[in-house]
């Protein structure tokens, strides 16, 4: 089972020392973060639910936070962290699946697409065990 959280977090980079400026065109990058997703049914695994809403971080300001403790800067540095998807392979799929149904009540939700359109959206993506990239 395998599964990945993947955002794309914008910020600006600062000297360490007074000494060292940065071009403002330069001083600014955009990486793509890939967070392990904790097993269904496991600690954690509300990850989703917590965090996002249709496809996007529910909260810009918590999303910053999170970006910033996980890339170890400063948060005043993060200038956007924008979900792009959950990226799992198809075990981990069913598993999360079963998960939501044996939960289906804390999701406010009629089924489990319904969930996982509600605090996914179409940003949902299974790949085969071939893929390495989770």
């Amino acid at each position: 089972m395998d599964a990945a959280y993947v955002f794309r977090v914008r910020f600006r980079l600062e000297p360490a020392r007074p000494f060292v400026s940065l071009e403002p065109t330069s001083a600014e990058t955009t990486v793509t973060l890939s967070r392990e997703a904790p097993e269904p049914g496991t600690d954690g695994w509300l990850f989703f639910r917590n965090t996002l809403w249709r496809g996007e971080v529910g909260d810009r300001e918590y999303g910053r936070r999170l970006a910033a403790e996980w890339l170890g800067i400063p948060e005043r540095t993060i200038e956007s962290v924008d979900f792009r998807e959950l990226r799992t392979d198809a075990e981990y799929f069913d598993a999360l699946q079963a998960a939501i149904a044996a939960e289906l009540e804390t999701f406010k939700a009629d089924d489990v697409s319904d969930a996982l359109s509600k605090y996914l959206g179409s940003s949902l993506r299974v790949t085969d065990a071939s893929d390495s990239r989770c």
